[in-house]
C-alpha cells in the first residue's frame, strides 16, 4: 500500500469505510477519552505556521504490515503471524489479550477489546455486519488486515479462471472510498502496477524507517510550494 500525502484532505472517509467493512465496534465517548478507540486507521494532523492560520498536513496511519514486525516475536501464543504474502495476520481464537504486541508496536495501530462492545443477540444488528469478517469479542487484539477478505475473494476468483490477479482487481475499503484516490493498493512484485511505481518514486518514504521494521505501507511525501506573494497578502486580484 502507498498513501499520497499530497492528495489526502483528512476527510476521515477511510476510517468510516474501514469501520463498516470490518465490523469495528463503536466504543463511545468515554472509552475514546481513555485512549481506547477502536478504529483501525487513524488520521494524524500536523500544523505549521501562524496558529491563527496554520498550514495543515494529514497522515492516515493504518497497520504498517511490517516485513520485520516487532509485534510478532513477543506474542506468547502466536496469535499474530506472518503470511506468505507479507501480511501480519491476526488469529483471534489464539489471542489471550496480553497486549505485548501493542506495547511493542512503534506505530501504535493495534486496538484492544476491553469490553464486549459487539452485540451478538440483537437480530437487527446482525444484518448490518459484513458476513465475511469475524465479529470480535472482548479480550482480543485487532488491527488493520488490508481487508484480507477482499484479497481472498479475488484470489479464489482468479484461481477458478486459471489466471493471475489483475491490476486494480483488489481494492481495500479505505482505498475504494477515498475521494482523492490518495490510497493505492496492489502487487509490488508487478513493476508496472500503480503501487510499485509510487514506491519507486523519489518522494516515497517509510514511517520510522530507522527502526528497520520494513513496513509494507509507505508514503508519498507532500509537496508545498505556495506563492510568496499570496503568503504575504501583496498579490493583487
Amino acid at each position: 500500500m502507498s498513501i499520497d500525502l499530497n492528495s489526502c484532505v483528512g476527510c476521515q472517509a477511510c476510517a468510516v469505510a474501514c469501520q463498516a467493512e470490518n465490523n469495528i465496534s463503536v466504543v463511545g465517548k468515554e472509552q475514546v477519552q481513555r485512549g481506547r478507540e477502536m478504529q483501525w486507521i487513524r488520521i494524524d494532523s500536523y500544523y505549521e505556521g501562524d496558529p491563527a492560520n496554520p498550514s495543515v498536513y494529514f497522515q492516515p496511519v493504518p497497520c504498517m504490515q511490517c516485513e520485520n514486525a516487532p509485534c510478532e516475536p513477543v506474542c506468547p501464543v502466536g496469535a499474530t503471524t506472518h503470511s506468505t504474502e507479507g501480511l501480519n495476520d491476526m488469529v483471534y481464537n489464539r489471542c489471550v489479550g496480553t497486549r505485548y504486541c501493542s506495547n511493542n508496536c512503534p506505530y501504535k495501530v493495534r486496538r484492544f477489546n476491553f469490553f464486549l462492545f459487539a452485540d451478538f443477540d440483537t437480530p437487527s444488528l446482525k444484518l448490518g455486519r459484513n458476513p465475511d469478517v469475524s465479529v470480535r469479542s472482548r479480550g482480543v487484539m485487532e488491527k488493520c488486515t488490508y481487508c484480507v477478505q477482499r484479497i481472498t475473494q479475488a484470489r479464489i476468483a482468479a484461481e477458478k479462471e486459471d489466471r493471475d490477479i489483475r491490476e486494480g482487481e483488489i481494492k481495500t475499503a479505505c482505498q475504494q472510498v477515498c475521494p482523492t484516490e490518495a490510497i493505492v493498493f496492489g502487487d509490488i512484485n508487478n513493476k508496472n502496477s500503480a503501487v510499485a511505481k509510487l514506491k519507486s518514486g523519489p518522494r516515497r518514504y517509510d514511517l520510522l524507517a530507522e527502526l528497520n521494521t520494513r513496513p509494507r505501507t509507505t508514503y508519498v511525501a507532500a509537496v508545498r510550494n505556495p506563492n510568496p506573494k499570496l503568503a504575504s497578502g501583496t498579490e493583487k486580484a
